[in-house]
C-alpha cells in the first residue's frame, strides 16, 4: 500500500506526542485532513494540488503536534524553537557518545583499569553536554535577537516531512540474518584453518585455536540466538518491546561472554603477540590489541541493543496511525 503524503504528515504530528493519545489524535487529524480535501475537491481542485495545500496550510507537524499534547515552545523564542531543539537533539546524540568512544579507546590502549576508564569517561562526556548545549543555545540566542535567519526557519511545506521508514520486521531482514551468520560462521571457520594475518611469510589465525571446536560452538550459538530473535519479530509482524528487551539482554550477555574470553586470553591467538618482540617495536601489542578488540565488542553490543529499540519504537508508531 502506498504512503501518502497525509499518512506521512499524521505520523510526522502523533509521533511526539503521547502514546496514549496517538491513535486518538490520528484518526481525528484524518478525519479533518479529509473533510478539508473534499471541500477542495468539489470546489474543482485536484487531488494531489488540493492535498498539498491542506497540509501546508496546517503547517509543521511539530508545532501541532505541541498543540495537541497542550506543550509551549518556548525557550529562546518560537520563532527559532524547533530548528533548535532539532539541532541539539542531533548533537546531543552524536558529540558526547564520539567522545566517550575516544576517550575511552584512548585510556584502554593506555593501560588504564576499568574504574579508570569510566572515571576519564563520564567528567568529559558532561562536559561535552554542557559545552553543546551552551554554545548552540547561545548561537541561537544571537540569531533571534540580531534578526539574522536561522537555517530551515522559512515557511513549513510537505517537502519537509520526513521519508516514510520500515516499521515491521521484514523476510529481508531474516534472509540478511541467515546470510551473515553463514559467512561469518565461515570466516571463523577459515581463520582457525588457514588464517587471516600474514605474518613471517605464513598465514597466522586471528582467533585462538584453542577455540575448536567449543569456542566456535559458543560464538555460532550466539549467533543463532540473535537470529532466532529477528525471526520471533519476522513472525509477530514487527518488533515489540518483549523483544527489544530480550535483544538487549542477548547482547549484554554475548558481549560478557567475548570479553571474559578476551581477558582470559581465550579469544586471540597469543601468537600475533610475538610479532611485537620480534619487530622489536616497543609496542605493547597484547594491550592494543585487546583495546581496540575489547571496544568494537562493547560498541556493537550496544548499537544491537539501541536498534532493537528503536525498531520497537517504529513499530508502535506504526500501529498509532
Amino acid at each position: 500500500m502506498d504512503v501518502t503524503l497525509t499518512d506521512r504528515y499524521v505520523e510526522a504530528v502523533v509521533r511526539t506526542i503521547p502514546e496514549r493519545q496517538r491513535a486518538d489524535v490520528a484518526r481525528e487529524l484524518h478525519a479533518a485532513i479529509a473533510d478539508q480535501l473534499d471541500a477542495r475537491v468539489e470546489g474543482g481542485e485536484s487531488g494531489d494540488a488540493a492535498e498539498r495545500e491542506v497540509l501546508t496550510e496546517l503547517g509543521d507537524p511539530d508545532r501541532l503536534a505541541a498543540e495537541y499534547a497542550d506543550r509551549p515552545l518556548q525557550l529562546i523564542g518560537p520563532r527559532y524553537y524547533l530548528v533548535w531543539r532539532r539541532l541539539l537533539v542531533l548533537l546531543l546524540w552524536i558529540v558526547p557518545i564520539c567522545a566517550a568512544a575516544g576517550v575511552a579507546l584512548a585510556q584502554m590502549l593506555a593501560g588504564a583499569t576499568a574504574g579508570g576508564v569510566v572515571g576519564a569517561v563520564i567528567p568529559v562526556v558532561l562536559s561535552v553536554i554542557v559545552h553543546t548545549c551552551f554554545w548552540v543555545t547561545l548561537v541561537f540566542a544571537l540569531i533571534e535577537r540580531t534578526g539574522g535567519a536561522a537555517p530551515d526557519a522559512g515557511r513549513w511545506t510537505p517537502d519537509r516531512l520526513p521519508e516514510p521508514r520500515a516499521s515491521g520486521a521484514r523476510a529481508s531482514d531474516l534472509i540478511g540474518g541467515l546470510v551473515w551468520i553463514a559467512l561469518l560462521a565461515a570466516a571463523i571457520v577459515w581463520d582457525l584453518a588457514r588464517g587471516f594475518v600474514f605474518t613471517g611469510g605464513a598465514w597466522t589465525s586471528f582467533l585462538n585455536p584453542a577455540l575448536w571446536p567449543g569456542g566456535v560452538v559458543v560464538l555460532i550459538a550466539m549467533m543463532l540466538a540473535e537470529l532466532a530473535l529477528t525471526a520471533l519479530a519476522f513472525r509477530a509482524g514487527r518488533w515489540t518491546v518483549g523483544l527489544a528487551v530480550a535483544n538487549a539482554v542477548l547482547a549484554v550477555v554475548s558481549a560478557f561472554i567475548l570479553l571474559w574470553m578476551l581477558g582470559a586470553g581465550l579469544l586471540v591467538n597469543p601468537a600475533l603477540y610475538d610479532l611485537a618482540v620480534a619487530s622489536g617495536a616497543g609496542v605493547d601489542l597484547p594491550r592494543v590489541i585487546a583495546g581496540v578488540t575489547g571496544f568494537t565488542i562493547v560498541g556493537v553490543a550496544v548499537w544491537d541493543a539501541v536498534d532493537g529499540f528503536l525498531k520497537a519504537r517504529r513499530a508502535a508508531g506504526a500501529i498509532a496511525r
